[in-house]
């Protein structure tokens, strides 16, 4: 059995960008996906232009792609109360159908190894990874990137202690075409029992992704059925719905997202992208902070020269790296949602920024970073 230097448990955005940087470097990197490229995923979709200097790095051409610059926010309160500003540092819309196949696409050109199947479960045993698929394969490496996303069977058979509790929330996405969504507008819309972002893509749509707890949702039982009696209560989602044709034939979702604290290393594994921490998505910023994560976690492992007598000041770096960039903005998300999912602090909260404009770009700015160099 050959032993590669590192494999990836997923290709998202956090796989694909570590298995990028880490084939540029001259690893030997092995990346274990299900699915093929490209495909479109639960997300928001907002890339914020902290990562496009990394990304450049990394050999994406970005320019050539018709993605719309985002750099104002609105946000109304589920009455209809409208809050807007600039965006600081701003982004671009880009759909994940794009960017992942971009990434795909980089990889491979670098001499990545890409296998299409499920990898059932990792152990590491006399300081080596061994990793069974679904498809037989047993894998060896010297080191594990667990990059699978909000949640996997991994989590089960790692024993993780989020898996095993129920999470109330659940993530909707579709693509709309709306000639008259302005291109530059990243917009947030409350409503009871979630909140729904919309924003332009790359692909002339616009991105309309929300986040819903089941309590609310479970009255309804389906999902168009609950766009038309709870989102559309806010009375810009209905004016958007009423106005909008659904390019996809059914949206896509995803079940029991789970914002509580995970481990950031697992049985030596080390978890970037959402399997490391998700921040909530009304931060606009998880598409960001899975490319940093990947790049704290490549770079721990190639200071150290990916040796694997030093595996354990590789999981301390990149731990305290992760924390020393995550911790803060995941908190402040936090606070924001429980903020939001209240209706009267909603309302109160909306008053008082109204009277002090300046206050809602620094709480924006407490969820994104500084432009990433390498």
């Amino acid at each position: 059995m050959n032993s590669r230097d590192v494999i990836i448990l997923g290709g998202g955005l956090a796989g694909l960008v570590a298995g990028i940087y880490l084939v540029n470097s001259g690893a030997n990197v092995c990346l274990i996906e299900k699915d093929s490229y490209p495909r479109h995923r639960v997300c928001g979709e907002y890339l914020s232009n902290e990562v496009k200097p990394y990304l450049e790095f990394l050999g994406l051409d970005l320019e050539h792609i018709s993605a719309p610059q985002l750099s104002r926010m609105k946000f109304s309160t589920q009455k209809g109360n409208m809050l807007e500003c600039k965006l600081g540092l701003g982004g671009i819309g880009i759909s994940r159908y794009t960017l992942d196949h971009l990434l795909y696409q980089k990889f491979l050109e670098g001499g990545g190894k890409i296998i299409q199947t499920t990898a059932e479960n990792c152990k590491f045993q006399e300081d080596t990874f061994i990793v069974h698929c679904k498809d037989g394969q047993t894998l060896e490496a010297n080191f594990v990137l667990g990059a699978y996303g909000k949640r996997s069977n991994l989590d089960k058979s790692l024993k993780r202690s989020f898996i095993n509790r129920k999470s109330a929330w659940m993530g909707v996405k579709a693509h709309y075409e709306n000639k008259d969504f302005p291109n530059d507008l990243v917009a947030l819309h409350n409503f009871q029992g979630g909140y729904c972002g919309l924003s332009k893509t790359d692909l002339g749509t616009v991105n309309v992704c929300y986040l819903a707890t089941y309590e609310s949702f479970q009255k309804y039982g389906n999902i168009k059925t609950y766009e038309n009696k709870v989102l559309s209560r806010n009375p810009f989602l209905k004016d958007f719905f009423q106005n909008s044709t659904m390019v996809f034939e059914n949206p896509l979702s995803i079940a029991q997202i789970s914002f509580e604290n995970k481990e950031l290393v697992e049985d030596h594994i080390i978890m970037i992208g959402d399997a490391a921490g998700l921040i909530h998505p009304l931060s606009g910023n998880g598409m960001a902070m899975a490319i940093r994560s990947a790049k704290l976690a490549s770079e721990a492992l190639l200071e150290f020269k990916l040796d694997p007598k030093d595996q354990e000041r590789i999981e301390l770096k990149y731990t305290n790296s992760w924390r020393n960039n995550f911790r803060t903005r995941i908190n402040t998300g936090r606070i924001l949602q429980k903020v939001l999912m209240h209706e009267k602090l909603s309302n109160f909260s909306q008053s008082f920024v109204h009277k002090v404009p300046g206050l809602l770009p620094k709480i924006i700015k407490l969820t994104h970073g500084k432009e990433m160099h390498v």
